[in-house]
């Protein structure tokens, strides 16, 4: 298993070093970690056993490794104007939460190929428009990971407050992305609190949301269908309808953001604004509090 650097610095991620006294668990975003317990024997379609929801996650996973060091290499670009102890305390354990995230989520997509399951789609068109988006001036890559990171934030709130995930997901996996979901909250405003240090521009956020809707929405619909057509789905109308449903319906956890994710233009944004501490309370107590179910996969620090 690689160390946390190990892994980014094979992935050319730059970990940086805190000089200051304080750490990202000192601020609440610990790195923590884990070693999933992935389970070969995890049937095929793991969400509902739908065929449709689950390679939307297929897709999710696939995103997760280019999209998290995407991230990190954009908040890292400005880490020399961070001069707020806090703040650099709060990079850093963003970054590690991310190389971690990285990680966890290449291992889930190779048990994804081992099924045959081409997950190399997702991730290299997600790769693709992600180098579109580095072709952009460096302050505006990190106003496009701030809008990356709020719908993420989004996505995860919706994760760990309504019980429709947790219950239609397979068991194996539900561990992973209800922990992945909390690093979100914890993390959720570190770029955006960047992007502040160098000159908030509404003018570029909006810009953002155009950008990221123009490059990764398509890259990942794509892909999406893509799957769809190579698992042969196509030809069971109802587990689309029904995953389709499941996914973006009124009661759907991708539904259900959808009319949040633009307050991310409005002139007072601010991650903050919307609450979630009490929520992301309960979820660290109920993994690993005493009695938490990830207690025990918390590896010893070096």
């Amino acid at each position: 298993m690689l160390t946390t650097g190990q892994y980014a610095t094979m992935r050319g991620i730059t970990v940086g070093e805190q000089k200051k006294t304080l750490r990202g668990a000192d601020v609440g975003i610990p790195p923590r970690q884990l070693d999933f317990r992935l389970n070969e024997e995890m049937p095929r379609w793991l969400y509902a056993g739908n065929a449709t929801a689950t390679l939307f996650l297929v897709v999710l996973s696939g995103a997760f490794p280019p999209g998290e060091d995407f991230f990190v290499q954009s908040v890292n670009r400005f880490k020399h104007r961070v001069t707020d102890p806090t703040l650099r305390a709060q990079v850093a354990g963003f970054t590690g939460q991310e190389v971690i995230h990285s990680r966890e989520h290449d291992r889930l997509n190779d048990v994804f190929r081992s099924r045959d399951i081409d997950v190399d789609v997702p991730e290299k068109a997600i790769a693709l428009a992600l180098r579109l988006l580095d072709l952009l001036p460096a302050r505006q890559r990190l106003a496009c990971t701030a809008q990356m990171e709020h719908l993420t934030a989004l996505l995860a709130e919706e994760l760990l407050s309504h019980e429709d995930f947790r219950t239609r997901i397979h068991d194996d996996l539900t561990e992973l992305w209800i922990w992945h979901a909390l690093e979100e909250l914890e993390h959720k405003s570190v770029s955006y609190e960047v992007y502040e240090t160098i000159g908030n521009s509404r003018r570029e956020r909006v810009l953002a949301e155009v950008l990221v809707d123009a490059t990764i929405i398509p890259a990942a619909l794509v892909s999406w269908i893509w799957l769809v057509l190579a698992e042969g789905v196509w030809r069971r109308p109802r587990d689309i309808r029904d995953g389709v449903r499941m996914l973006f319906g009124p009661g759907g956890f991708v539904g259900r953001i959808i009319p949040r994710v633009g307050v991310f233009r409005k002139p007072d944004f601010h991650p903050d604004r919307h609450d979630t501490t009490a929520l992301e309370a309960e979820w660290r107590e109920r993994l690993f509090g005493p009695d938490g179910t990830l207690r025990d996969q918390l590896r010893r620090r070096a």
